[in-house]
């Protein structure tokens, strides 16, 4: 790439491009493996990956699953549910900066050149698809709240009573995490301060739009946090569910 910049450039698109592709193809095979997704009442224990949160297939492992499900899905519940976090990662203002230069070179670096001839922006198919952020943005809170409500069931000790474990710790960072990342989004800004002329007629709406920039200007951080944490909470209820792991913790 035609540049005069003489340092480490590389090195950030390179990282970019390891990190977001091993999480790619973890999400991938947690997704089709469809097993060891849920940790029940025979471990005491209420845990579920957030992978497969709401599961909805009628093939989901009892207990893991509400009242309503879809019994014409005979696959991976995962896959019904990962469409709508992923559309939103992939549309994310930030993730679109960090993986055009990873891995399209477009460009890789500031003040380097980029590494296609011509240049459409986002006016094109399937580019064009990136301006739905929005709607999966309403999409993602709607699976935060789910979490959420995952995280205090994590609370429950089935047997036992209430009490806190590791797992029901980690369900509650991932949670946090993902409305850290939620409301930081650019889009969620707009919503709350976007199209106001005049924040002197929009007292609540300045006052909700002063407190999301400060973790707007964390976005980045959040962003990767949440998706390194996504991945380990799936990790951690897989391995304790395979009864690779003990889910250590207490009951009152």
């Amino acid at each position: 790439m035609a540049t005069l910049r003489t340092d480490r450039y590389w090195v950030q698109p390179v990282v970019t491009f390891v990190v977001l592709t091993s999480f790619v193809a973890y999400a991938s095979w947690a997704a089709f493996v469809n097993q060891n997704y849920f940790v029940g009442e025979s471990m005491h224990r209420t845990l579920i990956s957030p992978f497969y949160s709401p599961c909805l297939a009628a093939s989901c492992v009892p207990g893991s699953h509400p009242s309503t499900v879809i019994s014409w899905w005979t696959i991976s519940p995962a896959l019904l549910i990962l469409i709508f976090p992923l559309g939103f990662r992939m549309t994310c203002y930030y993730y679109r900066k960090a993986y055009y230069r990873a891995f399209w070179l477009a460009p890789p670096a500031c003040a380097v050149s980029d590494g296609h001839g011509s240049y459409s922006g986002e006016s094109r198919f399937p580019l064009l698809l990136q301006n739905a952020h929005r709607y999966f943005f309403y999409f993602g809170l709607v699976f935060n709240v789910i979490l959420t409500i995952d995280a205090i069931y994590a609370f429950r000790q089935p047997g036992l009573g209430l009490g806190i474990s590791v797992g029901t710790a980690v369900l509650v960072i991932n949670a946090t995490l993902l409305w850290l990342y939620s409301l930081s989004c650019h889009a969620c800004r707009h919503l709350c301060g976007g199209g106001v002329k005049q924040f002197s007629k929009a007292p609540i709406r300045h006052k909700i739009w002063k407190m999301l920039t400060p973790l707007n200007g964390r976005h980045m951080l959040f962003a990767w946090l949440s998706l390194v944490f996504v991945a380990f909470t799936d990790f951690y209820v897989r391995m304790v569910a395979s009864g690779a792991i003990h889910d250590y913790g207490f009951h009152f």
